[in-house]
């Protein structure tokens, strides 16, 4: 699993599938099910961290086979396997603001829609109109944006036995150069004030109510503090940091001292 993890960390999957389209998924689904098999839905990886001992059970990875994007007027429908850097230059190609946020964020559709991915101010919940879902007798639904019940880094997808196929966002028409400054202005954000040089799996920790994961860590003093192979990034103090030959292990020890602290 470290291949498939932006961590670059994880043992063997007993069993790893990356479907073609949504016929196979649900073929695949059906027979795990079928069999009882235990299964994780992946993404891209990049909010994971596996254990060293790997998973006993089947990863089923939703990637770029099912990442399709079509836009219609405002209307931008994406497949969950579809890269948030591919739907956000598709919405600036078509001169569609309301994605610039999610350009630099290195995750999927599906993954972006689950957790209701953010930055710089803006999530997903505030440009999702419907979400495509399969559920767990096989069904496929469509939820509104209601209905997807959006939170802080949370949706309906981490209660219910869903998987997300795709979704509808709902965007507007914007001034192209306005699009492409914005996305340049965060791209450079994030080079300068983020680790990009090494494996992590970005912003570690959830933002405390009111005020900042990064600062609470750097008053704790556990800037640039590291077990083994892991470290918290000197950079930016809300990234835990792969230097080279961190453990899975490692990573975890580091991630429950620095909440210790």
């Amino acid at each position: 699993m470290n291949k498939h993890t932006t961590f670059r960390v994880g043992g063997n999957a007993a069993c790893f599938v990356t479907p073609g389209d949504e016929t196979q998924l649900t073929q695949v689904f059906h027979i795990l099910r079928e069999q009882d098999e235990s299964y994780y839905v992946l993404g891209n990886g990049s909010n994971l961290l596996v254990s060293d001992q790997g998973y006993d059970g089947c990863v089923v990875q939703i990637d770029r086979n099912m990442g399709t994007v079509a836009i219609r007027d405002n209307l931008l429908t994406a497949s969950a396997g579809a890269l948030l850097s591919q739907i956000a230059n598709a919405a600036y190609k078509n001169g569609l603001t309301g994605l610039e946020f999610a350009s630099g964020i290195p995750g999927s559709v599906g993954g972006a829609i689950r957790m209701n991915a953010g930055a710089y101010g803006g999530e997903m919940k505030q440009i999702v109109e419907s979400v495509r879902v399969l559920t767990q007798d096989g069904q496929i639904i469509e939820l509104s944006c209601d209905e997807m019940e959006f939170g802080y880094r949370t949706s309906i997808i981490k209660k219910m036995p869903y998987v997300v196929l795709s979704a509808n966002l709902r965007l507007i028409r914007g001034d192209m150069s306005e699009i492409k400054a914005r996305m340049d202005e965060l791209k450079e954000q994030r080079i300068t004030k983020q680790p990009l040089e090494y494996p992590s799996a970005g912003s570690t920790f959830k933002r405390p109510e009111g005020y900042f994961a990064g600062k609470l860590i750097e008053d704790a003093g556990l800037r640039g503090y590291a077990i083994g192979g892991a470290q918290v990034s000197e950079k930016h103090c809300g990234f835990v940091i792969n230097k080279g030959n961190a453990t899975a292990g490692d990573i975890y020890q580091l991630i429950t001292h620095i909440r210790e602290e």
